[in-house]
């Protein structure tokens, strides 16, 4: 079973106004992630991969260099692949307002999620995003992930009318995502679609039996353990896991949340002691897809490690 560990890379001011005062802060915070304890953003998630000789893949978002200039999206791809892990295309719309010259100039205003946006608009905004990361140094980026996992029927059309060949857009948890496509097409397993493979984030049932995403703050390393371990059981072809770059830092600052922390080490260990049968992948490598299991069934987590989650989250809040 393929486990794809993949990293979603954001600049984000915490305000529209002010934004070129505000840039260089937030794009320290998070890069980088400094403080006393070291630098818990992009370095040691890199380090962390490379010490466990894991791959890893980075979606990185690029439209924010469009404002505040290329050396900083050049930056952020040259740390992914001197580390050997792969850069591919995210992307937040919400940028696009921000942008000099306008990129839309007869809408100047703030749409947050791609499917606010026609299939031309989209189409524009994915080729415009792919011109970033090439001229940034990004090598051979064949996938594709929107913003909030913000997509409709025709992100999927614009990712593949710009030559993509993966899009892993969907999220059965985020009520934004394929809004008009869910129902008629639910999407908790990869498969084709047109020219393109999906490969939506994977989701589970917790111990509460509620519908969760694979996600490293989100979860407790028990569930994604079980998760891994059931999801194998099962039959699936592959887990689809989920992280940021700050994502093991505490909430509006760069000192790092130990709790977080301290469950993506776990995760990076038990990866690296079950390599041969949970392989993690990029999409670079030559896949195989398995069909979806054909009773449908989720991978489930134990009441346990959902209890876990629970102590967690009220640490956190301690912290």
């Amino acid at each position: 079973m393929n486990v794809f560990l993949t990293f979603d890379i954001e600049i984000w001011c915490n305000d529209w106004n002010a934004l070129d005062e505000r840039f260089p802060a937030a794009f320290e915070r998070y890069v980088y992630g400094r403080s006393a304890a070291g630098e818990y953003a992009l370095p040691r998630t890199l380090e962390l991969l490379a010490a466990h000789g894991l791959k890893g893949v980075f979606f990185v978002e690029p439209l924010f260099s469009a404002r505040f200039g290329a050396r900083h999206l050049e930056t952020i791809v040259g740390m992914i692949q001197d580390a050997g892990q792969e850069v591919q295309l995210h992307l937040h719309p919400e940028w696009t307002d921000e942008i000099r010259p306008a990129v839309f100039p007869d809408k100047p205003y703030k749409r947050q999620h791609l499917f606010h946006y026609s299939l031309d608009e989209q189409t524009r905004l994915i080729a415009l995003g792919l011109d970033l990361l090439r001229g940034a140094g990004a090598r051979d980026v064949n996938a594709f992930r929107a913003g909030s996992f913000g997509a409709n029927r025709d992100t999927l059309l614009a990712a593949e009318a710009c030559g993509l060949r993966y899009d892993s857009s969907l999220n059965m948890c985020a009520s934004v995502s394929g809004r008009d496509i869910r129902d008629a097409e639910p999407f908790h397993f990869p498969r084709p679609h047109g020219a393109l493979q999906l490969v939506p984030m994977t989701v589970f049932r917790d111990g509460r039996g509620r519908l969760r995403p694979a996600q490293v703050g989100a979860c407790s390393f028990a569930e994604l353990k079980d998760v891994l371990a059931d999801s194998a059981a099962r039959g699936h072809g592959c887990v689809t896991l989920l992280s940021h770059n700050f994502e093991m830092l505490r909430a509006g600052s760069s000192k790092p949340d130990k709790v977080v922390v301290s469950r993506f080490e776990a995760l990076c260990r038990h990866l690296a002691r079950h390599r041969d049968t949970l392989p993690t992948r990029g999409f670079h490598d030559a896949l195989e897809w398995t069909p979806a299991p054909p009773d449908g069934a989720l991978a489930r987590s134990g009441r346990l490690a959902t209890g876990r989650r629970l102590v967690e989250q009220a640490l956190r809040r301690l912290n």
